[in-house]
C-alpha cells in the first residue's frame, strides 16, 4: 500500500530524499575534531601537492558523496590538494532527476528539479566545507552571455539534431540523450509526455556543464578529476572537457562484489574495460587456490551470497521445473540469449554489430524463426523490474509488439521469473549476449558465447565477437557448435574472471553495506588516521592510481 502511495506522491518522495541527506552524510566534523591538529597540518602541507578535483556535482547522490568524501580525505592525508565541484541550483536537469521522482512531468518540464535543489546543495556543501577544502560552484563559472547562448541553442536546435550535437569536438548531445533516457527509464522517449521539453532541458544542462567545466579548468590547473560513472549529465560532460583540456580522468562505479568498486582511468568503465590490455591478466600465476577461489565465487553468483548487486533470493535450478514452465526440451539443441536493460548506459560503441539492443533482439528472433531445429531461450534481464531505476520500457512488451505469436522453438523467461539464469544457460549449446557481464561467467564454465554488443568479455580471446550484423549471423550459421570451449580457453576465461571479479573490483574496508536500506552503504570509520595507513589495501590502490596514474588493479592473489 505504501509503495502505491509513494509512486503517485512526488512530495513524499522528495521528503524521503531529504531525510536520507540529513541522516546518511558522513560526520567528518566529528572525525576531524578528534584529530584536529593532524588534519590542519595535512591541509597545510597539501597546498604543495597535486591539485585533484572531486567532481561530485550532484550533492544528493549519496553513494557518490559518501565514497568521494572518503577519497578526498584520504588524498589530503597523502599530500594532495583536493577541490570539490557541486551544482548550486544552477543546472536545469541532472542525474538526480528521474520520472520516478517527478510524477508531474508537465511541471518538471517547466521548472525542473527546483524542489530538490536546496537540499541537494545544502547537505553536501555543509559536509565538504567541514573538511576545510575549496568548494567550487557551477554558477561561478558561467556568465550571463554564456547562459543566454546555451538557452538559445537548446531552444532552437531541431530536436533530431540534439543527440549528435558536438561542442568544440565534445559529444555534448550524446550525454544529454543518455541522461534523458535515464530520466524516462526507457530506451526511447518517443511518445512520452513532455519528452521534447525535457530532452531540451537536459541538453541545456549539458551545454552549461560543458561551459562551466571549461572555465573551471582554464582557471585552475588540476592534475586529475575524480567522479562517479562518467556518463549522463553533468558527469559525462566533465569527462569530455577533461579529455579535451588534458586533465586526467578517474571514473568509478559500485561493483558486484560486496564492498567493492571499479575504478578506471580516462573514461567510464563502460568503454575502458572493453579495451583493457590482456597483458594485465593473461600471465597470472595460476594455482589451485586461485582456481578454487574463482570457481567458488562464480557459483555464489547464482545466489548473490557474496554480492551487494543481485536479483533473485531463491532462484529455481531444477531443470524439470524449468523445462515444464518454459515448455522447452533440453534434450534438443538450445541457444541462450541474454538481454540488457533497454535504457541503461545508452552510449555510442564502435564495436556494436547492431544499431541498438532492440534491433539485435528483433533480428535475432527473426533469424531463429527460420531455424526451427534450434530452440532459442531468451532471458530478459531481471533488473528491468528490480533495478535501482525500474525500466518503463519492457523488452517483453517490445517483443510481443513485433512478434504477436512466437514460433514453438522460441521461449522467453520474463524478468520477474525466478528461473535461475545460470541453470538455464548451462543447458545451452551457446549463448548470445549484447552487453551483459554474464559472458565472463559462462565462458569460465565452458559455454561458447557470441558477442553482438559492448560486453566486457569482448576482445579477450574468449568469445566469438561480431563487429557487424553480417559477422554476427555468420557465427549463428555455425550453430549448434560441436563442443564446449576447449580446456585452454576455459582456463584463460577463468583467469579473466579472477581478474575481473577480484582484481578490478577493489574492496574498501570502511564502506559498510546496508542490506535492505535505500542507501546502499555508509561510512564505517572510527579514526581519521586509518585512512592513511596500510590497513585498507584497496584504498591505497585507489589513491595511488589517482596520484600516480597506476592501473586500478587490486592484486588479490597477494592476499589469498
Amino acid at each position: 500500500m505504501f509503495k502505491q502511495i509513494l509512486k503517485k506522491n512526488s512530495f513524499l518522495k522528495l521528503q524521503i530524499i531529504k531525510h536520507r541527506l540529513r541522516n546518511y552524510q558522513p560526520e567528518w566534523s566529528r572525525l576531524i575534531e578528534d584529530s584536529k591538529e593532524k588534519w590542519l597540518n595535512s591541509l597545510k602541507k597539501s597546498k604543495n601537492g597535486d591539485k585533484i578535483l572531486i567532481a561530485t556535482c550532484v550533492g544528493s547522490h549519496l553513494p557518490a558523496t559518501i565514497l568521494e568524501s572518503m577519497i578526498a580525505v584520504a588524498l589530503i592525508l597523502r599530500g594532495a590538494e583536493v577541490h570539490i565541484l557541486l551544482c548550486d541550483r544552477f543546472l536545469p536537469a541532472c542525474l538526480a532527476c528521474s520520472v520516478h521522482h517527478f510524477s508531474n512531468l508537465n511541471k518538471f518540464s517547466r521548472v525542473g528539479p527546483i524542489a530538490l535543489c536546496n537540499d541537494c546543495l545544502g547537505s553536501a556543501h555543509k559536509m565538504f566545507s567541514s573538511l576545510g577544502v575549496r568548494v567550487h560552484r557551477f554558477s561561478t563559472y558561467v556568465d550571463y552571455a554564456e547562459t543566454r547562448w546555451a538557452s538559445g541553442v537548446s531552444e532552437n536546435i531541431p530536436i533530431n539534431e540534439i543527440s549528435k550535437y558536438e561542442y568544440d569536438g565534445m559529444a555534448v548531445g550524446e550525454h544529454a540523450l543518455a541522461g534523458t533516457l535515464r530520466f524516462f527509464a526507457r530506451g526511447s522517449f518517443s511518445g512520452q509526455p513532455n519528452a521534447e521539453p525535457i530532452f531540451r532541458r537536459f541538453f541545456n544542462a549539458a551545454l552549461l556543464s560543458t561551459i562551466a567545466a571549461k572555465n573551471l579548468f582554464s582557471r585552475n590547473r588540476f592534475k586529475t578529476a575524480v567522479f562517479h560513472h562518467g556518463i549522463y549529465v553533468p558527469q559525462g560532460l566533465i569527462g569530455e572537457v577533461c579529455r579535451k583540456m588534458g586533465v586526467g580522468v578517474v571514473n568509478w562505479n559500485p561493483a558486484y562484489r560486496r564492498q567493492c568498486f571499479i575504478f578506471t582511468h580516462h573514461d567510464t568503465y563502460h568503454h575502458e574495460l572493453l579495451k583493457e590490455p590482456t597483458s594485465l591478466w593473461e600471465n597470472i600465476e595460476w594455482d589451485k587456490v586461485i582456481e578454487t577461489k574463482t570457481l567458488e565465487y562464480l557459483k555464489s553468483r547464482w545466489y548473490g551470497t557474496k554480492d551487494w548487486i543481485y536479483f533473485h533470493e531463491n532462484p529455481c535450478e531444477e531443470l524439470d521445473v524449468i523445462a515444464k514452465e518454459l515448455g522447452v526440451d533440453f534434450s534438443k539443441p538450445c541457444i541462450g540469449m541474454l538481454s540488457n536493460v533497454v535504457w541503461d548506459a545508452q552510449l555510442h560503441y564502435r564495436a556494436n554489430a547492431f544499431s541498438g539492443m532492440l534491433n539485435w533482439v528483433e533480428r535475432t528472433i527473426q533469424y531463429f524463426i527460420n531455424r526451427p531445429e534450434l530452440q532459442l531461450i531468451i532471458r530478459i534481464h531481471p533488473a528491468e523490474l528490480s533495478g535501482g531505476l525500474p525500466s518503463r520500457q519492457l523488452l517483453l512488451d517490445e517483443i510481443r509488439a513485433l512478434f504477436p505469436k512466437l514460433p514453438q522453438n522460441i521461449f522467453i523467461i520474463p524478468p520477474q521469473s525466478n528461473i535461475s539464469t545460470y541453470a538455464a544457460m548451462l543447458q545451452c549449446n551457446a549463448v548470445l549476449i549484447y552487453g551483459t557481464k554474464t559472458g565472463v561467467e559462462l565462458t569460465s564454465l565452458g559455454i561458447p558465447v557470441i558477442v553482438a554488443g559492448e560486453a566486457w568479455i569482448r576482445n579477450k580471446g574468449l568469445t566469438f565477437d561480431a563487429n557487424s550484423a553480417e559477422e554476427y549471423f555468420a557465427h549463428l550459421d555455425r550453430l549448434p557448435f560441436n563442443s564446449k570451449l576447449p580446456d585452454h580457453v576455459i582456463r584463460r576465461a577463468q583467469k579473466y574472471a579472477f581478474h575481473f571479479f577480484f582484481r578490478r573490483m577493489i574492496p574498501l574496508e570502511f564502506i559498510i553495506p546496508q542490506p535492505g536500506s535505500s542507501v546502499p552503504y555508509r561510512l564505517g570509520l572510527e579514526r581519521l588516521k586509518d585512512l592513511n595507513s596500510e590497513r585498507d589495501h584497496g584504498l591505497n590502490v585507489i589513491c595511488n592510481g589517482i596520484l600516480t596514474g597506476n592501473e586500478f588493479v587490486y592484486r588479490f592473489e597477494k592476499f589469498i
